[in-house]
């Protein structure tokens, strides 16, 4: 009872102390739960046949994450032993193929997370194997795997209808075509990442509002086509909006803003950076029917005002919820925004465009950072103690 809260690690030296720990520490009810990623650079396939071999029908969830020595033979293997896993991470593990999808619609029927981003080589196929063998998929992540279509998209839906969160960020073929089947046959969706799609326009994106009720968080980053209409949709479909990140969107204004301010008020992260054309209107709004809000990124909207930053520091969000607010590259932004800021009690973290602006002296336990782009830092000034971390040094 006592091995079974072991990390593996600790697992494996308790089986170096004696005959009878060897035999309780390599017991596979012990290892239901591994993760991988210490060792990514010495796994490699045989040690993942192993683990199967001794865990059995007892494993239920393992991280290969980054393991880039395993492929699709040792996947087959544990396929075979581990079919009652319920969660595998295979993040850039990049020698795996359509067959290991293959072996896990053959033999795992109880799939529910898959994590296969950054594997390259998967193609529409896996979608079809996994639709046809994982009807439990509830969270599919195959971000960077840039061969798959709305072919695949319609075969996986088809057959995982009980979908929850679902990442393509980097499927650069998409279209929205695939927007309209995922619309069509995922209901239960709750998040949806679209970062870098640079297809999908607000067709696709209204489908998605009106036929996943239930979405809480959207990253439609870098989605340079969509307008206020998606705004519009999602403020009138989907209430239950907690995260919307739209950076580099820049044909969204004020008026799409105003409306999803006034319909979502549990949004609580946004990621406006780059919305070139708002305007204090969107904070003023965000102010009065957001309470929630805790993250915000304002960074390179150029036409904010110390004027938005007023109306947000005294908002409902403001004195309890607040934690971080970017307003780096903001030309406008002045030292009365920071005095504005300070009733914002939950506030940990400023990024600022430190040009007319002298953080330290307004917020002094507030962890700014400070960006002189397009010059480096200054020197540091008595001591050598080190004034900016290392992302700020960079930029």
């Amino acid at each position: 009872r006592i091995f079974s809260f072991l990390d593996v690690v600790t697992l494996c030296r308790c089986a170096q102390v004696s005959r009878a720990w060897n035999v309780l520490a390599l017991d596979g009810s012990n290892w239901q739960r591994i993760d991988l990623f210490d060792f990514q650079r010495d796994i490699e396939g045989r040690v993942v046949e192993n683990i199967s071999k001794r865990c059995g029908g007892f494993l239920r969830k393992l991280s290969l994450r980054g393991c880039q020595g395993v492929g699709d033979n040792a996947l087959r293997t544990f396929a075979q032993n581990c079919r009652n896993i319920e969660v595998l991470n295979l993040n850039g593990c990049t020698k795996i193929t359509d067959a290991t999808c293959t072996s896990l619609s053959k033999f795992c029927s109880k799939l529910r997370h898959l994590d296969l981003a950054s594997c390259t080589s998967i193609t529409n196929l896996s979608l079809k194997a996994l639709s046809e063998g994982c009807p439990l998929l509830e969270q599919l992540i195959i971000s960077w795997c840039d061969q798959v279509t709305k072919d695949g998209i319609q075969a996986l839906v088809r057959g995982c209808g009980g979908l929850r969160a679902l990442s393509l960020k980097g499927c650069t073929q998409l279209e929205d075509e695939a927007l309209k089947f995922i619309g069509a046959h995922c209901p239960e969706l709750v998040t949806l990442n679209l970062q870098t799609c640079l297809q999908i326009t607000d067709d696709g994106l209204i489908t998605i509002c009106r036929g996943c009720h239930k979405l809480q968080s959207l990253c439609a980053s870098g989605c340079s086509n969509i307008t206020d209409a998606i705004l519009n949709a999602l403020g009138q479909n989907c209430p239950r909006l907690r995260i919307l990140e739209v950076a580099r969107c820049s044909q969204l204004t004020d008026v799409g803003f105003t409306t999803l301010a006034r319909n979502c008020h549990e949004l609580e992260k946004m990621d406006l950076e780059e919305c070139v054309q708002i305007t204090d209107s969107t904070l003023i709004q965000l102010s009065i029917h957001c309470p929630r809000l805790q993250v915000l990124s304002l960074s390179h909207c150029e036409l904010i005002t110390d004027d938005g930053i007023r109306h947000l520091g005294n908002g409902a969000c403001a004195h309890d919820r607040l934690e971080v607010i970017e307003l780096d590259n903001c030309p406008l932004i002045t030292d009365a925004s920071l005095e504005h800021l300070k009733s914002c009690h939950s506030l940990e973290r400023i990024e600022l465009w430190n040009g007319r602006v002298s953080p330290q002296t307004h917020l002094p336990n507030i962890k700014v950072h400070a960006y002189f782009a397009p010059v480096t830092p200054p020197p540091s000034v008595g001591g050598s103690r080190q004034r900016f971390c290392r992302c700020c040094i960079i930029l």
